[in-house]
């Protein structure tokens, strides 16, 4: 079995590490150079870093942020946040991060996905998926570039929705069917955060993380819901993620990276120790 990776993640706005719910009502966390050298020192195996209102602002991201944050951690360091082209890309890279995620202009510029990872390499792309999910009997998907039209009875499967700026527009993208895409494109892994699921504490949306897992075979990031030690171990049994991400559990000290990794190495999932 592969080494599973635990990510804390680095929501920030305007130079502060934030958290909400539903990726609304957010609270300050602390600082972001601070908490990445913290989590660095304490054992994670990657840290996330997301200018999450850079894309909403139309401004580039904090790069003086980016690059004090990267001077002080020595685990690889994925950042995102109003990547648009391939200069931000390479400015990020510059900075000192090891992946960039793209968001928002991956869905507007899918070529973009593809662009990105032959100039750079796919190793260095992580497209990020934040998806809701549909509600109701009929569910319709379709974009300018993209059609998935499904008609469900309720004991068919669900279906998610792909939302781009910082999660308050939808696409009208299915989630699964966008991961396969840029899979195809080049992406090298996939960030998926359940919109439904953020903040909440109750779990990791499994089905949908699922659905993801089995539709791709590049690696992806389980994101959005982790409030207990048994939220970890149970999407990487029934998903079978390739890392699992989480903030507000790790940010107000509920839990420790270790403490999550014994418990994880104790379920029988093999972590880095």
């Amino acid at each position: 079995m592969y080494t599973i990776r635990i990510i804390p993640c680095l929501d920030v706005k305007e130079g502060k590490v934030v958290k909400g719910i539903h990726f609304k009502n957010l609270r300050y966390a602390g600082d972001p150079v601070e908490l990445a050298k913290w989590y660095s020192d304490e054992g994670a195996d990657e840290i996330v870093f997301l200018d999450i209102t850079a894309t909403i602002e139309k401004r580039q991201i904090l790069l003086d942020v980016v690059k004090r944050t990267a001077q002080n951690v020595f685990v690889p360091l994925t950042v995102g946040g109003g990547v648009k082209s391939l200069d931000d890309i390479r400015d990020l890279l510059n900075s000192g991060a090891d992946k960039v995620a793209i968001n928002t202009a991956a869905v507007k510029n899918p070529d973009f996905v593809k662009q990105a990872a032959k100039m750079f390499g796919s190793q260095c792309i992580v497209v990020a998926i934040d998806a809701k999910l549909v509600h109701g009997s009929q569910f319709t998907v379709h974009s300018s570039r993209f059609t998935v039209h499904s008609s469900r009875s309720k004991v068919e499967s669900k279906k998610w929705e792909v939302y781009i700026n910082a999660g308050s527009t939808p696409t009208g993208l299915d989630a699964v069917f966008w991961a396969r895409k840029v899979e195809k494109l080049g992406a090298g892994e996939i960030l998926l955060t359940s919109i439904d699921a953020d903040g909440t504490n109750q779990g990791y949306d499994v089905e949908l993380t699922k659905a993801v897992v089995d539709a791709v075979n590049i690696p992806v990031i389980a994101s959005g819901g982790a409030g207990k030690i048994e939220h970890f171990i149970e999407v990487v049994k029934k998903a079978k993620v390739s890392a699992v991400l989480a903030a507000s559990v790790f940010h107000y000290k509920k839990y420790s990276i270790k403490k999550v990794k014994t418990a994880m190495n104790s379920a029988g999932i093999q972590v880095r120790v």
